[in-house]
């Protein structure tokens, strides 16, 4: 058995590697990690959609399912998830074309238990004969759940236009139609895949822990041994993605949601073997650039496209499709001619002059930078890549293969540009506004598939008129080192170094993660960012215009790993900057010198305002439970407002409108700020004096603006209707706590992590309600609070809160039978949970500057919590409940929409029903922040 092979790990990671095969040929990467609080499993199987019996599509996904409902050795079907929630962990499945991934995290002292438990899943799953039709109720739940999803729409329509002889071109999620018939039949068809497409050889395994690499070799031993070895070889099928009858075509689609998306797909093969010298990566990073002179910055620049995104695609054994994309402005959907003619003018431009060894060496180095300075992430996303980097890397480059840079390959480029031709093309355009001839299976998507046109290829062919393009200049935010300084924080948690009227900086040098990376956050509040539904669209076409004129200019610093976003909340909007430390004030003055500009053209507007706009109408189109999620939010904090209603407020709004906006906004500003990471003290208190000084230029001093949440206290139970036109009913039920005090904190955080895998395995394995089916803990504005939701095909709201209802009753009993070992095991996963080590320099920063904007100055609420939490007992649980949550007339707030095949349901309804939002809210009291 070869033990002694390691892969190369980055000089910043402490964690150990080992790599070994055990003797039924499962291929194992052993990871320890001394600082983790939580261990982690991740098994990958190379098996997925593609492997689909013709009768039976998606056998792949439903035999994930299937295999977490019981095994011989622990045959209760919800013994798995209870025994994770219940020791602090999570868990999750995914089903992919050619792969199937399954992953948890857990508390690491119960590790060694949870591997027992997993590996049955892999050695002596149960298959129950009873939950076969209840779980392909489930999948048909999952199914219905995205029927209105413009993602899978398309990709369905992808699906019927690649030659049909290729396994890509199948249905992969199933549902009741695929999966139906005889369940006895069904299950015999299951046990069958299993054998003949589970097999240890074809199966990659990664452990992460705290425990030395010898225990985890133990583990892996003991545990995943058992697996069958049946040496399976895989294979599929040596035919193209695309014949000659699929190449050379126009498909055109119509979305639900209002988009304008034109794609250029150029056909390659599988790129697998292309990692090392990773050609692909550096061409997406010439024609994706958005600097002066790019493709993107002309076409925007004429008004034809918002954005442009190079390299996507589907990729797979023998196929990669290298997508170029464009999202077209109303203008560009009349230029497509044009859009695409330039495009391979500029694509001429990279193989007559962008495949230089400095323009490589820039992408490369920024990758060998992220290697270096390499940040850990946590444990289940660890193991789940690892897991998967297993199947396309060697074992030196489970970890390294994913930054490998080895040089410019240049024939690799050419021939790979090559094939980005006119005789190698397939385009798509995504429209409402189009003819279409047929409809795509499973969800009905309209669409048309036509051959390109000789005429077509030849208005597309490159004349040497470049137009305006150009290939990008050296980049100068790139440093060719960065080097962490060694010096101490001199405060375990941020302390403030700067403070005046109107501002507050905030700073701690970091000196555990050792990264020269730094995370600066500026939060500015201004009366004027939203206090009714038109001064919060104008804050938000604001932040959208600012952004869009930022791009060009600031490109080449996001591209060296400087990265900024700016984001409204509800008293105003914050800008947040991370990266490299060596360039980011240079960043911060560009970017505060051309906010301050505000050079916003009248074209730039129009077009940006559309934008806007259609995305908020185009919420209307989500599903209905991310619908219920925005208008809980919505229906409880004070300045926060539907789309729709924004939407409404910004139609009429002009682009002096807009100005004299900003103008207001910045009239009073309190300003509130975080630097973290590898900044001196004096460095952070120069960089203050400096926002002061700017400030002093434009604004005068402001306190923090009011962030109000309605309080439900005394209010009994009110509901909300949405009219969301769907298939499917859905519903939010949530308890909100009268105080924001630790101990609060503590009783709704554990009530949810006690009730959600009983919740979770009732109401959707049991019952079958649908596929959305959970409880969280929720707080807002601090305010602690739990929801109950569910998006159901099969009931109205009415049956739904009934079920939560029932469920909620019931519950009490259950605290009652839990064990005193299970209540303080359960205790403790939560505990772990809440106390979860920062992972890297990025998680630390936002945690702290969550406290900062909870106003938790000490940073130490977490331990606060934690110390109620210790003192709770299974009666303060119970008795917490009985007063809060078992009567149908509590305080809460009940969010429903019902489903268009529910209609003829008897109706949820109630005299508190909540038909005037503005008025709900204008009368309420309010909890203030």
């Amino acid at each position: 058995m070869p033990v002694n092979q390691f892969p190369l790990t980055s000089p910043n990671d402490h964690r150990q590697y080992q790599y070994l095969v055990l003797d039924n040929a499962l291929r194992v990467l052993l990871v320890s990690d001394p600082q983790a609080s939580q261990a982690a499993a991740s098994m990958a199987v190379n098996v997925g959609h593609f492997d689909d019996p013709a009768p039976r599509l998606g056998m792949a996904h439903f035999l994930e399912h299937m295999l977490f409902l019981g095994t011989e050795k622990y045959p209760d079907p919800a013994e798995y998830h209870a025994f994770i929630n219940q020791h602090g962990g999570s868990n999750n499945a995914w089903t992919g074309t050619e792969h199937t991934n399954f992953f948890y995290t857990i508390n690491a002292d119960v590790f060694d238990e949870s591997l027992d438990r997993f590996s049955q899943f892999f050695i002596a799953p149960a298959f129950n004969r009873e939950l076969v039709d209840r779980e392909r109720q489930a999948i048909e739940s999952e199914y219905s759940l995205k029927l209105k999803d413009d993602v899978r729409r398309m990709y369905q329509v992808h699906k019927e236009t690649v030659n049909p002889a290729h396994p890509f071109s199948k249905f992969s999620v199933g549902n009741l139609d695929t999966l139906g018939g005889d369940q006895d039949e069904l299950r015999e068809e299951l046990l069958q895949f299993y054998q003949t497409h589970y097999s240890a050889n074809l199966m990659t395994l990664c452990l992460v822990s705290p425990e030395s690499l010898v225990s985890l070799e133990a583990m892996a031993q003991k545990y995943f041994s058992a697996i069958k070895n049946s040496a399976l070889k895989k294979h599929y099928p040596d035919v193209p993605l695309y014949t000659n009858a699929e190449l050379g075509t126009w498909v055109q689609a119509i979305p639900l949601k209002e988009q304008k998306r034109l794609t250029l797909t150029f056909p390659l093969p599988g790129i697998d073997r292309f990692y090392r010298h990773k050609p692909l990566t550096f061409l997406s990073h010439l024609l994706g650039n958005e600097s002066e002179g790019s493709l993107q910055a002309l076409l925007k620049e004429k008004g034809w496209v918002n954005q442009l995104s190079a390299g996507g695609g589907v990729n797979g054994y023998n196929f990669k499709d290298y997508n170029i994309s464009f999202q077209l402005t109303d203008r560009g959907l009349g230029k497509l001619d044009d859009i695409i003619r330039l495009t391979f003018e500029y694509l001429e431009m990279i193989k007559a002059q962008g495949l230089d060894e400095w323009r490589y060496r820039e992408r490369a180095n920024l990758l060998r930078l992220a290697f270096r300075y390499q940040e850990q992430i946590k444990a289940i996303d660890l193991a789940s890549h690892l897991s998967i980097n297993m199947h396309h890397y060697c074992v030196e480059d489970l970890i390294f293969g994913d930054y490998r840079m080895d040089g410019l390959n240049i024939d690799e480029c050419q021939s790979l540009l090559s094939q980005m031709s006119l005789n190698n093309l397939r385009v798509q355009l995504v429209c409402q506004e189009i003819d279409t001839n047929r409809q795509a299976n499973w969800y009905h998507t309209p669409y048309l598939c036509r051959p390109l046109q000789e005429q077509e290829l030849s208005r597309w062919r490159p004349k040497g008129d470049t137009n305006g393009l150009k290939l990008p200049e050296p980049n100068p935010f790139i440093v060719e080192d960065a080097q962490a300084r060694p010096d101490k924080s001199l405060s375990p948690v941020p302390t403030v170094v700067a403070e005046a009227n109107g501002y507050r900086l905030w700073h701690k040098k970091d000196d555990e993660f050792n990264v020269p990376k730094g995370h600066l956050f500026l939060s500015l509040d201004s009366e004027q960012a939203s206090q009714d539904p038109r001064h919060a669209a104008l804050t938000r076409l604001y932040v959208e215009m600012l952004l869009d004129y930022l791009t060009e200019h600031t490109y080449p610093a996001e591209v060296a790993g400087l990265n900024y976003n700016i984001y409204p909340h509800q008293g105003g909007l914050t800008l947040h900057l991370s990266g490299f430390t060596g360039n980011q004030e240079t960043l911060l003055s560009l970017l505060i010198s051309k906010a301050r500009e505000r050079n916003f053209t009248q074209e730039r507007f129009s077009v940006i305002k559309r934008q806007l706009l259609r995305s908020w109408y185009n919420a209307a189109q989500a599903k209905p439970i991310s619908q219920l999620f925005t208008s809980l939010t919505v229906t409880l904090q004070r300045r926060s407002y539907e789309p729709l209603r924004m939407a409404e407020m910004l139609e009429e709004c002009t682009l002096e409108d807009l100005h004299e906006h900003v103008r207001a906004f910045y009239e009073k500003i309190y300003l509130e700020g975080l630097v973290y990471g590898d900044w001196l003290t004096e460095e952070a208190q120069t960089l203050a004096h400096r926002l002061s000084h700017i400030l002093s230029l434009v604004s005068t001093p402001s306190g923090e603006s009011a962030r109000e949440l309605v309080n439900l206290t005394g209010k009994g139970t009110m509901l909300r209707e949405l009219n969301i036109s769907h298939q499917d009913s859905a519903i939010i039920v949530y308890y909100q706590s009268p105080s924001a005090t630790p101990e609060k904190m503590a009783l709704f955080a554990l009530m949810n992590h006690t009730m959600s895998s009983t919740f979770f395995h009732e109401l959707r394995t049991e019952q079958q309600l649908g596929y959305m089916v959970g409880t969280g803990y929720l707080p807002l504005n601090r305010h602690p609070g739990m929801i109950f939701y569910i998006q159901s095909p099969s009931a109205g709201p009415l049956q739904l809160l009934e079920a939560i209802d029932e469920f909620i009753a019931d519950f009490s009993y259950a605290v009652m039978q839990i064990t005193k070992e299970q209540w303080e095991s359960t205790k403790m996963g939560l505990i772990n949970q809440v106390m979860e080590h920062d992972a890297n320099l990025k998680t630390r920063g936002q945690r702290y500057w969550a406290s900062i904007g909870n106003k938790d100055y000490g940073f130490n609420q977490r331990e606060l919590v934690v110390a109620e939490i210790e003192k709770l007992t299974r009666a303060d649980l119970i008795k917490f409940m009985m007063q809060r949550m078992r009567t149908k007339h509590c305080d809460r707030l009940v969010l429903f929409s019902t489903g268009e095949q529910h209609r003829h349901l008897q109706a949820l309804t109630s005299d508190k029903m909540i038909t005037d939002l503005r008025t709900f809210k204008l009368h309420s009291d309010k909890f203030h922040l």
